[in-house]
Formats: structure tokens, sequence, C-alpha cells
């Protein structure tokens, strides 16, 4: 039995794992306890890695689906031969815009994947492109665009030297921390609050990570971050705490920042939040009198109707307070290239006038909760789907009508581990590699290392049966379409030119990275370098209010919101997501090691008081009913939940993906069928979904 040494591609820290390796099997992963970043640390999700890798349940072989929707094996040069084919003649009719692509979350965390993907995707003609990230966190790229010039700059809080830490929309106890790679962020803000540190957390949820020497949680109301960052700006400037010096020197616009600002006073804000003025003023005054303070916001900020605004403030506060580009508030990480460069873009020259009114792109890809209307009734409307690690039928909202579109189809071809409730509908399901049968560098994280470092890590074992990984069935395809390929050269192509030029900045080669068992490592967290090297705007100045969101309405659309919440029945019920340690949005929900008692389904968790008020109690059946849709589901009293708001977890509803066994006895509720779908679902700063905050009802079930 051999130990070797890779790292895991579940988020973003890729911790270090020691896989043990019998023959060529896979048979366990542990924590690496000599890597030099997570130093032993590893989250239970990254070891069942090895239960996806041995699960009986993958797809192993190219499967093609007959006319009574069944399954059946097919060589891989018969199956390629024919979606090549079938390609072909849609685009031949029907021009590229007939076909469009989906791109799943795992592709991020697979380096050799993404170039072919591009190179698939450019010489067929596909422009039609969708993908999780604008059900993710696609406002974090439109609002760096904005304010600092490219879509890949994000400073991150240096939570070892920082006096007053403010964590907004996040869960680190169970869900790490999305755009701040950190291998174990709990222990590193214990250590902080040990030393002094206050922290606090923004959440509707009383959340795990409130706990004994980590934190206070302010419980707001859901969707209403963008208006507390307002209000603690108005603070700052109306009582003067503002680094006047530091916006002097690196803002620009702050005369509109401030005229924005001031409509949002806490006193006029707090009906509305769901905080008393006076508390928004101490948070304010806490953060701007702080020696060094820290800001960071996450997905349950990400994905409300105002995600852009709420993370441009967020940069904003960190400027306004003289505490971006300083030690022990928030710094870029460079790591071993520098992405910010890679990322610079002209934010306004993305959006054009499409059939749906102002549209845009976000780093290539459109609206995601547009994609089942472009195949039901597109101008052109999409014919044929590729489909690439993803899971849209339970990512996106509106599950039945995204079946709808899938169903209508002329071609559907998934590429996925598994043939899960997506596959279940393709016309072929293509089996990939695993995150351990595959050579990777842990590249995701660029840019947003708390401790910068680089790996590499070859396959750990071959690939099981007949699985191939993404790039090789991309590249296959451009051959059978007469297109250049990757594999022109040769059954081994070298993929690595884009990584050794990445490499080359920090003079670095593959052969040094290779040697380096455990990868490399750089300086840490460095102040006194953003303004010069990092940001991309042409004046060097972060831009403290863009012209682009009042041209795009995004400002107007703010008051509108507000107006709306203002007017709010105050008894209404509003949803949130809730992020638990057992899952990962559709992934794991087949590792029956997951399966655990109370971690069966996924229940509606309510307030008590909430309940009380409509007669319900524990494990009642009930109907939640919004304005897109219904779910049943078991409900689960959680006294942590602000009242006013329930919670449920996204990523089940595996009823209908009976190639997932265990997935599929223990199904659970999709909970984006209660999500807004189509045109005005979503934000046209980012094309981000509107996926939290959702007002919904609550009853009995009938019967």
């Amino acid at each position: 039995m051999s130990q070797v040494p890779t790292f895991c591609r579940v988020c973003e820290p890729a911790c270090g794992l020691l896989a043990r390796v019998e023959g060529e099997s896979l048979v366990g992963l542990r924590p690496d306890r000599d890597h030099p970043v997570s130093k032993g640390y590893a989250c239970h999700k990254g070891l069942a890695g090895v239960e996806v890798h041995r699960d009986p349940d993958r797809l192993d072989t190219p499967e093609r689906r007959d006319a009574n929707g069944q399954f059946a094996r097919v060589g891989w040069d018969d199956a390629l031969a024919e979606i090549a084919a079938r390609l072909a003649a849609l685009r031949d009719e029907h021009g590229p815009e007939a076909i469009g692509a989906y791109i799943g979350n795992p592709m991020a965390f697979n380096t050799f994947a993404g170039p072919s993907v591009g190179s698939f995707l450019g010489q067929l003609g596909v422009r039609r492109v969708y993908g999780s990230g604008t059900q993710d966190c696609a406002n974090k790229f439109a609002a760096a665009e904005a304010v600092f010039g490219t879509s890949t700059l994000h400073p991150v809080p240096d939570i070892e030297h920082t006096d007053h830490l403010l964590l907004i929309g996040e869960n680190p106890r169970v869900s790490h921390m999305s755009f701040f790679s950190i291998a174990d962020p709990l222990g590193e803000i214990k250590r902080a609050v040990r030393r002094g540190a206050t922290v606090r957390y923004l959440n509707p949820k009383r959340i795990e990570s409130e706990d004994r020497g980590t934190g206070e949680v302010i419980q707001l109301r859901p969707d209403t971050d963008v208006y507390v960052l307002a209000a603690m700006l108005q603070t700052i400037f109306e009582e003067g705490l503002e680094d006047a010096r530091a916006l002097d020197r690196h803002g620009r616009h702050v005369a509109e920042l401030r005229a924005f600002v001031a409509a949002y006073g806490p006193e006029r804000v707090a009906p509305v939040v769901g905080v008393e003025a006076a508390r928004l003023r101490e948070l304010a005054r806490d953060f701007a009198t702080a020696r060094r303070a820290a800001v960071h916001m996450s997905t349950g900020a990400n994905m409300g109707r105002q995600g852009t605004l709420a993370y441009w403030l967020v940069q904003v506060l960190s400027l306004a307070t003289g505490n971006l580009d300083r030690e022990g508030g928030n710094l870029y990480s460079h790591g071993f290239y520098p992405a910010a460069k890679a990322g610079r873009t002209d934010p306004a020259r993305q959006f054009f006038d499409g059939p749906h009114g102002r549209m845009r792109r976000i780093r290539g890809s459109l609206p995601g909760n547009l994609l089942a209307d472009e195949i039901l009734g597109g101008t052109p409307r999409i014919r044929a789907l590729v489909v690439i690690a993803g899971n849209p039928v339970l990512s996106i909202g509106g599950e039945a009508r995204m079946r709808e579109a899938l169903e209508g189809l002329d071609l559907l071809v998934c590429l996925d581990l598994y043939r899960n409730a997506t596959g279940e509908l393709a016309d072929f399901a293509l089996p990939c590699t695993d995150a351990f049968e595959r050579p990777d560098v842990n590249l995701t994280g660029l840019g947003m290392q708390y401790r910068p470092y680089v790996q590499w890590t070859d396959a750990v074992v071959p690939p099981r049966a007949e699985r191939r990984p993404e790039w090789w069935i991309l590249e296959r395809l451009l051959q059978e379409l007469d297109l250049k390929s990757a594999l022109d050269a040769g059954p081994e192509p070298d993929l690595s030119g884009r990584l050794a030029h990445m490499l080359r900045s920090r003079d670095l080669s593959l052969d040094d990275l290779r040697e380096s068992e455990r990868g490399v490592v750089f300086e840490g967290l460095e102040p006194g370098r953003f303004f010069e090297d990092w940001i991309q705007t042409e004046d060097r100045r972060v831009d403290c209010r863009p012209t682009l969101f009042l041209e795009e309405g995004a400002i107007d659309r703010c008051e509108a919101i507000f107006e709306e919440l203002l007017a709010e029945d105050p008894s209404a019920l509003k949803l949130i997501t809730l992020r638990t340690p057992s899952m990962h949005n559709s992934w794991y929900h087949n590792v029956e090691k997951l399966k655990r008692p109370g971690r069966l389904s996924n229940p509606l968790h309510m307030n008590p008081e909430d309940a009380r008020s409509r007669g319900l109690a524990e494990g009642d059946l009930v109907t939640c009913k919004s304005a897109w849709g219904e779910v049943e589901a078991e409900l689960r009293l959680d006294d942590t939940l602000r009242a006013g708001t329930v919670a449920m977890t996204h990523g089940w509803g595996h009823q209908r993906a009976p190639s997932m066994r265990v997935a599929q006895r223990h199904p659970g509720t999709n909970a984006n069928r209660l999500l807004p779908i189509g045109p005005d679902s979503f934000e046209p700063l980012s094309n981000q979904a509107f996926m939290t905050g959702i007002p919904i009802s609550v009853a009995h079930s009938d019967g």
C-alpha cells in the first residue's frame, strides 16, 4: 500500500489529502498532516471523495437513450461520431445559435478541462453559454469589474492581524468561505478572538459558527444586506469617521457614493432590515474606529436581488475606513500568477439589447434563469445542449419548465460522473473521470488564498472502466467534427502550455512544480501593492459609485426594492437557503455514509413563533407556496432562525434519478421549485439568480 499526496477538489481551499492506494485502486483518503498550508485539516466532504470514486452507481461507460427512454451501453467511437454528426447537422441547418452549453460548478476545479471547453465552444461558434456561476457568485465578478476594473480582484480579510472582522451571509463552520480560500476558517477566527479581535456575522440565522469564542450574529431580515451596508456608510460619513486621505488618494466618484448612502440612514432602513437604528450605528462606529478592520461577504448575500450592490458596498466600506490594502484589513493575495490583470475588462461593453431587453454576459455566461426560455422559445431557439458537469434540472429554479425544455431538445449530451436528474433526460450520457483519476493544479483559489501556494497532483489512480477526462471527450468531438483538436498531435497531448506560462511569472517551471511533492508556498498577504500593481481601472482608483450602476438602472431599482420591502406585511415569510455539513449543492447525494439519521431529507426549518401562529408543529407535513411554485416538506422547528425566515437546503429532489439508488431512496425536496425563473428573475447587473429571500406561504398539507 502506498500513500500518495494530492488535494481536494470540492471547494476553494484545496486541502491537502493523502490517498491510500493498493495496486491501482484508491482505498482511502485522510488529511495530509505534512501539508504546508492545510496542515492536516480536511472536512468530511473532501474525505468522502473516495466513496464517490468507488460508487457502484457511477457512470462507467458511454450510454445512449433509445426511443423508449432506456439507456444502453455504446462504444466511445460510435457515441462521439453520432453526437458530432447530429451537432453538425443542427449547426448547418439552423446555425451555431441553435447549440447551447451549460457548465457546472465542478469545472472550476478542473484545470486542464477549461481550455478544451473554450476551444470546443469557440470552434463550433457557440455563444449561448450558461453556467452555475449565475446561480452562485456572478455578482462578485460584476462588482469587481465595476469597482476595480477586473473580474478577478477580490481582496480577502487578513484575519491573522485584524482587530475587527465583519462576515456577511456566510457560515464558516458549515461551508467554509467562498471567494476566500482558507483551509480552517473557524480555527483562524477562534485565534483572532483569543487575541482580542471582535468578530460579527450578519445573517438571518444564528449560524453554527456563532459559538463561544467565535463571535456574535446580528440577525437581519433576508435580502436586506445592501441597506445595512449603506446605513453603515451613511453613519460613517455623517459622523466624520471616514478616512478622508484614503478616499482622496484612491477613490473616484466619492461624492456620488455619499449621495447614494445619504438616502439610507439607520433610522430609515431599520424597519426594513429588522435591526434597530442604534445597533446599525454601533456596527458602523465599531468598524470605522477599529485600529484594523476587515470585511467579507459570501453566498448568502450573493443570492439576493442586489448582490452586486452589496459587494460594491463591501469594497467601499473597506476603502472608506482606510482598511483596503492595510495589514489587518483587506488585501490582495498574489499567489503564483497575477490573476487580477487577467480579468481586466470594461463591463459596459458586456451589455447588449437582447430578446429579453438589456442583457449581458458575465465571464462569458448568459443568465442561467433564461435557459429554459431559450430552449422553448428563443430566437432562434436552442435545439442542442451540451451539459458539462452540471445539473440544471435541480440547480436552476422552475424544475417543471426545465424538464419540459430539456425533453424538447433535438439533442442533449451530458458529461458527468453520474447519470443525474439532468442526465436522465439526455440522449447521451458520457462518463467522466473524477478528481483522483486525472492530474490537476489548485487553480481555483488563485488570487483569493489566505496562504498562497500552488500544488501539482498527478492522477492518483488510472481511470476506472471507460471513464475519460472532459478535455479528452471534447477534443475527440472536435476531431469528429473535422475541427482542430489537441489530439491531432497524438494520444497524449501536452495540455500544460497555459499553466507553464502562468508559472513563469514566479520563475517556476512545470518540472519544479512536479518535483515539489506538496507544492510551493509563497509569501503571505502583502499590503502596499494594491493601488500600484493590482487594481485595473484606468486611473488606478476605486470607482466608489460606478456610472454603470446608474445607467443600467440599479440605483433606481435599489430604491424601488426598498419601498417594496417597507410595504411588506410584517408577518410574511421569506425563504433562505440552508447550508448543511453533509451536502454540497447537488453533489454527494449518492454517498451512503452521509445519509445519517436526521440527514435523510431536507425539511423546511421554521422559527417556533412562526409555527405557533400558523398552528404548525414539529414533524407536520406542510405545503410551501411561492408565486412560482409549491413543494411539500416536513416541518422542523428551528429557533436559530429569525422570526419571519424559513430555510431549506437546495440540491435535493432526486425522485427521478433511478441510476443514483441512494439518492433516489432519500430524494428530499427540490426547494428550487419555489424560485422565480425567466425574465426579471435575476439581477440585471450580473445575471445572478434571485435565490434567497423568496416570499412564500406555509400551511398544513391537505389530508
